[in-house]
């Protein structure tokens, strides 16, 4: 299997299944020297972890990390970084009756195809679990970041919309509620939502905005590795993921040129920051803000009707521990994404120092 690993100079390589004895990784080219808090790590893989919430899969994981290497005395020593999370609470039997039949909309299908086989344990390697790794690395990444901060949060769950600029609301709301969105009001709808959809055995989507502040001007490579197409990619690259747009988006279509148009003051800055703070693939100083769009879960506790190994038309059933909604559990996912590609480019434009 290709496509393991994640980025160029700052780089990871992950490994993993979902009822496996491990999800880890090692990362490469960290810079020598950046101090770790180890604390930091644990309280980003504390806001993905299952079983925080209500709202959440109930699958009861501690998800502590265990740093392998690369790190001594509490500081980065530039050797590679490896590190495990081992799974505690596999409930592999609830797997066993679809182990030769196909979930809809699931990995389940191609994997078979591809491959020659699956495993069906919680899909395996194409289990959201995998992305518990992918969290460790953004929150090293963001360690050396500093000034540089990424906040995502849930701005829609299904038809509940938060219609708010990012700028317009207090983010530090962000982690107050289970369903991580900063407007308490709205929160509360979308978490009476996705317990009404969980009873019926249903799933649904959403929507997660970033936001990127303090970024340097100058990142990102301007043909094929522009900043927002790498961005692209990450948030792509996560499970469930069906869209991304950064800026002015899909809305940018309704406006006229003059209108869309940033306007600098005197310093570089703009006026308004419809570009999304890239201009020609590079950081242009400005916020850089996306959104990232979320499909319904594919495992549903209902009955429904798919095929078999044999191609028969056969009716089961999901079971076991599933998220009704990802979104708030994906927070942190995005974040660590968005931190990786950062910390690329952040090393690539320093070579040219």
């Amino acid at each position: 299997m290709a496509g393991n690993s994640f980025g160029t100079l700052y780089k990871l390589s992950s490994f993993g299944e979902s009822h496996g004895t491990a999800i880890g990784g090692v990362i490469d080219g960290c810079p020598p020297g950046v101090e770790i808090n180890i604390s930091d790590i644990q309280a980003e893989l504390d806001r993905r972890k299952p079983g925080q919430s209500a709202i959440v899969t109930q699958r009861k994981e501690a998800d502590e990390v265990q740093l392998l290497s690369g790190v001594f005395e509490g500081k980065t020593t530039g050797t590679p970084i490896g590190f495990a999370i081992f799974n505690t609470n596999q409930k592999s039997a609830d797997y066993s009756h679809i182990k030769d039949s196909y979930r809809p909309s699931h990995a389940d299908y191609v994997y078979d195809k591809k491959y020659g086989n699956r495993d069906y344990r919680g899909g395996g390697r194409s289990s959201a679990r995998e992305t518990a790794a992918r969290v460790v690395a953004g929150a090293i990444a963001k360690q050396f970041l500093k000034p540089m901060s990424i906040q995502a949060y849930v701005s829609q769950v299904g038809d509940i919309e938060l219609n708010k600029n990012y700028k317009d609301m207090d983010l530090s709301l962000i982690s107050s509620n289970d369903v991580r969105c900063p407007d308490p009001e709205i929160a509360a709808q979308m978490e009476q939502h996705i317990k009404e959809i969980k009873k019926q055995g249903d799933t649904i989507g959403g929507v997660i905005d970033c936001v990127i502040k303090n970024v340097p001007v100058g990142l990102g490579e301007p043909v094929f590795d522009k900043l927002h197409a790498q961005l692209g990619k990450a948030m792509l690259s996560i499970n469930a993921v069906k869209g991304f747009e950064y800026g002015s988006g899909f809305k940018g279509v309704r406006m006229k040129g003059s209108e869309h148009n940033d306007s600098y003051f005197t310093d570089g800055t703009t006026q308004t920051n419809f570009s999304g703070g890239i201009q020609g693939g590079i950081s242009n100083g400005m916020d850089i803000y996306f959104r990232v769009a979320f499909k319904p879960v594919a495992t549903i506790l209902q009955p429904y009707e798919t095929i078999d190994k044999s191609g028969n038309k056969v009716q089961t059933k999901g079971k076991g521990r599933h998220d009704p909604c990802v979104v708030p559990r994906a927070v942190p996912i995005v974040e660590a994404m968005a931190a990786m590609v950062m910390a690329d480019a952040l090393l690539f434009q320093k070579t040219l120092q």
